[in-house]
């Protein structure tokens, strides 16, 4: 019996910012929703890098791949250097069966590629469309049987076609079997702080097949909890979902961007033990993440809502600082709304503290122009995306049904800030109609309480009155 054809995809995982264009794309959606069911289609095995199980660096196995797959599939979106890298060695490696595919976002490639195919499919951000999902779905799964058909195959490495005497590299056949690592059961979970990851435990080997078959198995356990953990968010359960964006991440070999961002918003929500220790534990946990230097927008969102919420328990400007430097990064990055406006609530509280009446105006100036912004933003997106009459929303809260939900929370906030009270209060009410008892409601009302009063007391009126 002949062995199934295997196709290794090369990208950048999880939510990625796209620099050329400031969106934050979900790079695990295209893989999940396009590539994998496409490859499948065309009767070969997908694997992408955190699907192979090994123990050590992941070098060997993931340079294995570049050799050895039947075809290899780049997604060189987000201009990611590591895509494009691996993209390099497999050019040098094999002549052919080589797909490079980007988001239409890329408008200009790199000298070395820009004469290479480049098929391109088109991502919303959040989520790609399901006619776009099912046109570049089916265009990938007769692309891939096209190219496997002809005889014999043609070069579509363009270090195969200019150097044309070239031999591609082999490797000897490598055993069917090698170790992985594996949790260890016996290892005292009291010993370590929950969030720890056991140490690994050398086991048994197991055969090729049985390895990619459990990391299958795995993979949609992951998902599953993952999957559990929204629902369980959705439904005001945050210890669930902390608890298990805790057990997804243990059942990952590496620190997974988004498992650990959301394992660190849910440990400082569910405020247990204490809501300071549980601010700690969320600091430690996004620690791995490197907050200081990161351009994920996400994890700058996150980072800057545990130094808030800090500020608020210890009032230590350092800690407020360190919230208007993650949230303003944030904002900058993909002129993001939503740190936008987390922002200028940050610059309203730093202003409301000053000494200085300078910095004080400074700071409740910079807050209301971010606002404009947020406001102007968010106004388009409810023009552009009109809600029909009938619409109801399902008991899952939509992805669509959630962002209009956020866009409602901030313009209100962004109003209020700006004084016009009544126009907030309508799109407040608006927001909280979509569902009623959201546990985030009891987090929003106190912000805008606080907000109503900063705004009373703003250093801001003394200057129109002085005008006047």
């Amino acid at each position: 019996m002949l062995a199934q054809k295997t196709c290794f995809v090369v990208m950048g995982f999880g939510r990625k910012t796209d620099f050329e264009t400031g969106r934050n794309l979900d790079l695990d959606k295209t893989y999940r929703n396009i590539i994998k069911p496409a490859v499948e289609a065309a009767g070969l095995t997908c694997l992408r890098a955190d699907g192979i199980v090994h123990s050590g660096p992941i070098d060997v196995p993931m340079y294995k791949q570049l050799l050895n797959a039947d075809v290899v599939i780049a997604d060189v979106s987000t201009a990611n250097a590591n895509a494009f890298y691996e993209l390099g060695v497999r050019h040098a490696l094999r002549p052919c069966t080589t797909l490079v595919i980007a988001e239409d976002g890329v408008k200009k490639f790199p000298f070395d590629i820009n004469h290479v195919v480049v098929r391109q499919y088109h991502h919303l951000g959040e989520g790609i469309d399901f006619d776009e999902v099912e046109r570049f779905r089916g265009e990938l799964t007769t692309t891939i049987q096209t190219i496997l058909a002809k005889n014999p195959l043609a070069h579509d490495s363009p270090v195969y076609t200019f150097l044309r005497n070239l031999t591609p590299p082999s490797l000897p056949k490598a055993p069917d079997y090698f170790f992985i690592e594996e949790r260890n059961p016996r290892k005292s979970a009291s010993s370590n702080p929950w969030w720890a990851k056991p140490e690994p435990l050398r086991v048994p080997s197991m055969t090729r097949s049985q390895l990619l078959e459990e990391a299958g198995v795995k993979s949609r356990q992951v998902e599953w909890l993952t999957d559990e953990a929204d629902g369980a968010a959705l439904r005001g359960d945050l210890l669930a979902a902390r608890n298990l964006f805790a057990a997804a991440r243990a059942m990952t070999q590496d620190d997974d961007p988004f498992i650990v961002q959301q394992l660190a918003l849910f440990t400082y929500k569910s405020k247990l033990p204490t809501p300071l220790d549980a601010l700690r534990e969320a600091q430690n946990l996004l620690a791995v993440l490197n907050p200081a230097t990161t351009k994920d927008p996400e994890t700058l969102y996150i980072w800057g809502s545990i130094h808030k919420r800090l500020w608020d328990a210890n009032r230590q400007p350092t800690d407020l600082d360190e919230a208007i430097r993650a949230y303003r990064t944030s904002y900058s990055l993909r002129n993001d709304t939503y740190s936008g406006i987390h922002l200028a609530y940050v610059y309203n509280l730093r202003g409301s503290q000053a000494t200085d009446p300078a910095e004080a105006i400074a700071d409740f100036v910079l807050a209301r122009r971010i606002r404009r912004d947020v406001r102007q933003q968010r106004e388009q997106w409810l023009a552009d995306h009109p809600q029909s009459g009938g619409e109801t929303e399902d008991t899952h809260f939509s992805e669509e049904a959630q962002r209009r939900y956020w866009t409602l929370v901030n313009l209100a906030e962004a109003c209020i800030g700006l004084g016009e009270e009544t126009e907030g209060d309508r799109y407040l009410a608006g927001a909280f109609a979509m569902r009623p008892g959201l546990w985030h409601e009891n987090e929003i009302r106190p912000q805008l309480d606080r907000l109503r009063q900063m705004v009373a007391d703003s250093p801001l009126k003394y200057l129109t009155s002085a005008s006047n």
